[in-house]
């Protein structure tokens, strides 16, 4: 791709020039809806470009990389990809220069963004990012570091702006842009699904190589002991992207007994979600995703024998591993870290789901309360206002 490398500064070229960055496939969710929302609100053009993913794109964001690249968690897997990162971290930073952006926006993937984030700023550039580091989990000592980062830092919880008090960082809580997402989901009539006779439960395995290989199988020996326990039951597999999809489909062609009726979907999560009784979720955003679309769910995750105990060290900030019992602080949702996610423990808290009507009605009454707290629709449209307001100002 070629790019024109003339330059003028925000006073002479006649649109708002904004580096946008987002490493993952939740950060090009995110920035996609924030990109719309700008363009919907912004009475001057915007031209917007940096890396992301299929639905910035979309939205018209020039690409220098895609998610499909940048997407790497693990030592080795980092390691493995360091020549393509360091190429893409020379790439972007120096846009700065020829190219220079009247704002940086980045999306989480903070390890990468954060220094960009302290590059722009050290050039006068306002530096915005949205989703906080989980200093909360662990680390808290990077709180000063990261506030000499930004210009701005939009939270996507409730409990994190405080955590800045003190920094000098303008620190705001504008909700959680899952609350839109899941908004439009519901808007809409419920999507035909590939589902089969029986309860309809739902198992995602997360997206990353790693996770599917270690938790999926678990996962399926759970189903095939539900099935057994329940009679007929439907099971269905979101896949985010091709290439998981791909994994999916590989993993699985190793397992040799599955359920009678399973499938994988391309991407739809929100609405598996959404028709499902019930679902065996990996730790991360979609446990969030369960509890705004009452799916009562079990949690639960896998990482290597030598990751664990490192891990388990470094999360010293929370009693808890899942978002939904973070906000809530307390267990409202049942969570199966390593030794303890096994098929059998699996497939019991999923039995106790969908035959014991006071603990379902239970735990649908503290996913409530939990969702009030993500607070209301609209997040992507604040945080664009924020942006738009910080380049005005």
């Amino acid at each position: 791709m070629s790019h024109g490398l003339f330059e003028m500064n925000s006073h002479t070229h006649p649109k708002i020039r904004i580096l946008i960055c987002a490493g993952e496939i939740s950060g090009d969710m995110y920035g996609a809806a924030i990109v719309r929302e700008m363009r919907a609100q912004s009475a001057t053009p915007l031209e917007f470009y940096g890396f992301g993913g299929d639905l910035m794109k979309a939205q018209g964001v020039e690409l220098y990389a895609h998610v499909s690249q940048t997407a790497v968690m693990g030592f080795w897997e980092v390691l493995r990809n360091i020549r393509f990162l360091m190429r893409l971290k020379r790439a972007i930073h120096g846009l700065l220069s020829t190219r220079r952006p009247d704002a940086v926006l980045t999306l989480d993937y903070p390890g990468f963004n954060l220094k960009l984030a302290a590059d722009a700023k050290s050039r006068g550039i306002p530096a915005v990012h949205y989703v906080c580091p989980q200093v909360w989990v662990w680390r808290k000592g990077r709180i000063p570091k990261i506030a000499r980062c930004l210009t701005k830092l939009i939270t996507i919880f409730p409990f994190e702006p405080p955590l800045f008090e003190g920094t000098g960082l303008d620190a705001i809580f504008l909700g959680h842009p899952l609350a839109d997402q899941v908004a439009e989901t519901l808007s809409r009539p419920p999507a035909a699904l590939p589902w089969g006779d029986g309860r309809r439960i739902a198992i995602f395995p997360g997206s990353r190589h790693s996770e599917i290989n270690r938790i999926l199988p678990i996962q399926i020996a759970a189903a095939v002991l539900l099935e057994e326990r329940l009679g007929p039951c439907s099971f269905l597999i979101p896949a985010p992207t091709a290439e998981a999809r791909a994994q999916l489909e590989e993993a699985l062609a190793k397992i040799e007994h599955k359920p009678s009726s399973l499938a994988v979907c391309d991407g739809n999560s929100r609405e598996i979600l959404r028709q499902s009784e019930a679902a065996v979720i990996k730790s991360g955003t979609s446990t969030l995703e369960g509890s705004l679309l009452l799916c009562p769910f079990v949690l639960v995750y896998r990482v290597s024998s030598i990751s664990y105990p490192i891990m388990r060290r470094l999360i010293t900030g929370v009693a808890h591993v899942g978002l939904v019992n973070i906000l809530a602080q307390k267990e409202v949702t049942k969570e199966l870290i390593q030794d303890d996610a096994t098929p059998e423990a699996i497939a019991d808290e999923i039995e106790h789901l969908l035959t014991d009507t006071a603990a379902r009605e239970t735990m649908l009454a503290e996913m409530r309360a939990v969702n009030a707290l993500v607070g209301k629709p609209g997040a992507s449209a604040r945080a664009a206002t924020a942006v738009l307001d910080l380049i005005d100002g």
